[in-house]
């Protein structure tokens, strides 16, 4: 099975895009993390109004949401073996790096969009075939100059009525509901797609904790979230023991068991990103039993996969640029063998992570779920190291945007799950 967005997402894809270019979101991330979060709160407002935060939301709290998508199940990754929790490998105390091997036939048969492609002379072109200075966008245009993010949008989409069906082959009409047809309220889906916009960016603040809210408790609290207005930070111990951002949240919810507490943040801890503010929560009031725990950790750990696709393509576009403008020995260095063998490797497997991503959106299945968590942070991780690599010492500079995506990376792969947490889901549903 092909899957393919819609022009729905596309078009979703490209106005979230659109705007973010027109604001200063590294900018907004250094700020943050140096605790002024004015210019990452406006973008935030900003995104609320493109209803980004509504796409989770329940329409009868003014969000986007018809209903919720995901899987029922009830298999949480267990605390079992030698893994640690995701925020105890964002802190540095755990290698979560290995490999996934690779999907075989399981790339979605697109072009490498906007990634550099290598042509069979030998040369770094781009999707279009020309050698340039730049990145060819998906829209057509080219990115030229300093800018790494090569102009245009994630491969992800999204409409922007935050409808669009996820195609499948040519049998698409008759699941066109239930993977969220124009009109009839906001999916999984087309959460997946505006977060992987978000990980291109490397947005600052608790997205992620924003869209699982509302699969832990349906309460008023969540109208003002879909406005922008409510920032939210979450704990869902063990796999999710840190809050982020607690200190700047107007509501904060801890999942003791099966029941839903407040917390007040205690210790500030440091992550690997320094835009990732955690924080140990300090239990609270008890609010009563959270509604789907399972799934809100399932929707998490989704969102973060997307947001991870989104940082490596950021990566890559960054490298397929510097690559064909950085000049040694007389010539670009893509025309050397070596780095277009490197920059083909984290295209596939960008390309082979990117259909686990969007069928786990469509079937909610944990197994899967864990599937596109893992090859999407691995497929992260490698764009990561490349790049670093194509960059050289420029990628070790303080002022280079390449650092944000960096450490946003190293930490994310760890976040929502670890990936040896993630493996033996994936384990346990192809081996019982």
């Amino acid at each position: 099975m092909r899957f393919t967005l819609s022009p729905h997402h596309h078009d979703f894809a490209a106005s979230l895009t659109s705007l973010l270019h027109s604001l200063d979101c590294d900018t907004a991330t250094r700020a943050w993390s140096t605790g002024d979060p004015g210019p990452g709160l406006k973008i935030w407002r900003r995104l609320a109004d493109q209803g980004v935060q509504s796409l989770t939301i329940p329409t009868h709290h003014g969000g986007l949401a018809a209903g919720t998508d995901l899987s029922t199940a009830d298999d949480l990754p267990t605390d079992d073996g030698p893994s640690t929790s995701g925020d105890l490998a964002e802190s540095g105390s755990l290698s979560t790096s290995g490999t996934l091997a690779a999907e075989d036939g399981l790339a979605d048969g697109r072009s490498l969009s906007t990634r550099g492609r290598l042509s069979t002379s030998g040369n770094l072109a781009t999707a279009s075939g020309r050698s340039t200075a730049g990145t060819q966008a998906a829209d057509g245009s080219t990115s030229t100059g300093s800018s790494p993010s090569a102009g245009g949008s994630p491969s992800a989409g999204g409409g922007a009525s935050a409808g669009g069906s996820l195609a499948a082959g040519d049998d698409s009409a008759g699941t066109r509901r239930e993977n969220g047809d124009p009109g009839s309220g906001a999916t999984t889906i087309d959460a997946v797609v505006a977060f992987e916009v978000l990980g291109h960016f490397c947005l600052p603040g608790p997205w992620t904790d924003a869209a699982v809210l509302p699969l832990l408790l349906d309460h008023d609290v969540l109208a003002s979230v879909a406005t922008g207005e409510t920032l939210v930070s979450l704990s869902l111990p063990p796999h999710v023991p840190f809050a982020l951002d607690a200190d700047l949240a107007d509501a904060r919810y801890l999942l003791d068991g099966s029941q839903l507490r407040t917390f007040t943040p205690g210790s500030a801890l440091s992550s690997l990103d320094a835009a990732r503010r955690l924080f140990a929560p300090i239990p609270g009031a008890e609010l009563g039993p959270a509604l789907a725990p399972e799934r809100a950790f399932n929707l998490g750990a989704l969102l973060t996969a997307a947001q991870l696709l989104g940082a490596g393509r950021w990566l890559l576009d960054a490298s397929v640029t510097h690559a064909l403008s950085r000049r040694q020995f007389g010539r670009e260095i893509g025309r050397y063998q070596a780095i277009q063998h490197l920059l083909a490797d984290v295209a596939t497997a960008l390309e082979l992570a990117t259909p686990l991503l969007y069928g786990a959106a469509v079937t909610g299945e944990p197994a899967d779920i864990s599937a596109a968590k893992t090859a999407c942070g691995d497929a992260a991780y490698l764009s990561a190291r490349t790049a670093l690599q194509v960059h050289g010492a420029l990628g070790y500079t303080a002022e280079h945007p390449l650092g944000l995506r960096l450490t946003r990376v190293r930490a994310l792969v760890g976040a929502w799950g670890t990936p040896a947490e993630h493996r033996r889901r994936v384990l346990a549903a192809i081996a019982p």
